[in-house]
């Protein structure tokens, strides 16, 4: 059975290097698809009658004759033909010989393909796919991954990594520690892992089924469990704060993101044309100073705002008729790490700023509208969330087309905390037609 391995050159940041592509010896390569399936012989030797069959043996390309002894020739013990027969029936049966397991054990085991060579295929393949590509900020995170995997595992067979192996892999990271505290959470340990599963799970052989078909035992392993992460937040008072602490277009920025849901990379990507009065229509969003698509197909959306964050976005916007509401210096797409470092810990009023994510401000609106009893569907077309069932989607395209009831609702909610007077201050750069979109966008 032929595995469908695509070793391609290897992604240099997740591997190391580009190393050539493995060739598989295709004239040589077994296939059970040709197997009907043997029944062994019997020979008679040495005063006993034994039993003979082929068998698939790990490290060996190919099967090995196996001799097993059913019943001496004469005496006690000895069988007549048709026992003799059934007797090695079973022998058969209890051996694997015609199993596919066995088969396929063996076939893993002859492959040869380390944990780095196919990490390497495996993330080209995810990111090229045209069913369901990952973004480009989960292959730079799983790129990360694999750079530390690959440092520990390597060089390792893909076939020896099984829940033994992954037990003292887990042990080492749960283990490490930086600046006197451990490095990894329970739930990095968790991703991680997953990202190795996924390597594991990526060689198919010619029916598209997996050749190695581990059972990962995460007890085992004694993978940490995951338990209540911090969820920190902002109150009113410190959201106010933040905005009155802000400089030029941050104090808008940030008022956006804590009384409309929107996502940061939403907001960077938000351009001009997509505001219209109280409504935004979120069609795209940015990661790394590059457009893209929004994190999910319900991140197309429409965003009712209240009136009076509509009329200070507005002010903002000016006189201006195309390009980013909110671009950089450069007049391209911001980056968050920037936004993080220089505006808000600075300008956070509490200890533990490094603990404090944009993501912060995004669930402050959620939190408002649950109090207010908004319904369910609405919130999550706000806030950009999927449907549950298929209930939830017609209730989604009834309350999408009713824009006055999604008006009314915005204006009766109102925002959570007190908007401060903002003065319009105008980008210093025209930001028309200055920023570009990201690799394997589809906007």
């Amino acid at each position: 059975m032929s595995p469908i391995t695509v070793i391609n050159p290897l992604m240099e940041a997740a591997c190391g290097g580009i190393l050539s592509a493995a060739q598989p010896d295709w004239k040589a390569r077994r296939t059970l698809s040709r197997r009907s399936g043997q029944n062994g012989w019997i020979e008679q030797r040495k005063g006993g009658f034994y039993g003979r069959f082929w068998m698939d043996v790990a490290g060996q390309e190919k099967r090995v004759c196996k001799r097993v002894r059913i019943c001496p020739a004469t005496g006690p013990g000895s069988l007549n033909a048709s026992e003799r027969s059934r007797r090695l029936k079973q022998t058969l049966a209890a051996s694997g010989a015609n199993s596919e397991e066995v088969f396929r054990e063996a076939e893993a085991a002859n492959l040869g393909i380390t944990f780095k060579e196919q990490s390497g295929a495996w993330l080209q393949s995810v990111q090229s796919r045209k069913r369901k590509p990952i973004r480009l900020r989960t292959a730079e995170a799983w790129t990360s991954h694999l750079k530390y995997v690959n440092g520990k595992i390597g060089q390792m067979q893909l076939a020896d990594v099984n829940n033994r192996t992954m037990r003292g892999f887990v042990a080492e990271m749960a283990s490490e520690t930086k600046d006197g505290k451990p490095r990894f959470s329970a739930k990095s340990i968790e991703n991680y892992l997953a990202v190795i599963k996924s390597v594991v799970a990526s060689v198919l052989n010619d029916k598209g089924e997996p050749v190695y078909s581990v059972k990962w035992n995460h007890n085992f392993m004694d993978l940490p469990v995951v338990e209540e992460q911090n969820a920190p937040s902002f109150t009113a008072a410190e959201i106010e704060t933040i905005i009155s602490r802000a400089n030029g277009q941050d104090k808008i920025l940030y008022a956006l993101l804590a009384g409309s849901g929107l996502r940061i990379g939403e907001a960077f990507a938000l351009q001009v044309e997509d505001v219209c009065d109280t409504v935004i229509h979120v069609k795209r969003s940015a990661w790394e100073g590059d457009l893209c698509s929004p994190k999910t197909a319900a991140g197309k959306r429409e965003v009712d705002l209240h009136s009076s964050l509509a009329t200070a976005l507005r002010d903002h916007i000016g006189s201006r008729k195309s390009g980013l509401v909110f671009p950089s210096a450069r007049g391209t797409p911001q980056r968050k790490s920037n936004l993080l470092r220089r505006s808000l810990h600075p300008n956070t009023p509490r200890d533990g700023k490094a603990t404090l994510r944009l993501p912060c401000l995004q669930e402050i609106p959620s939190c408002s509208l649950d109090k207010e009893l908004v319904p369910e569907i609405l919130v999550h077309i706000w806030m950009g969330h999927s449907n549950k069932d298929i209930s939830q989607h017609y209730a989604r395209t009834g309350v999408k087309i009713d824009g006055m009831f999604r008006t009314m609702t915005a204006q009766r909610v109102g925002l959570s905390f007190t908007l401060p007077e903002l003065r319009p201050i105008a980008p210093t750069v025209s930001s028309d037609k200055c920023f570009r979109f990201g690799r394997g966008a589809r906007i």
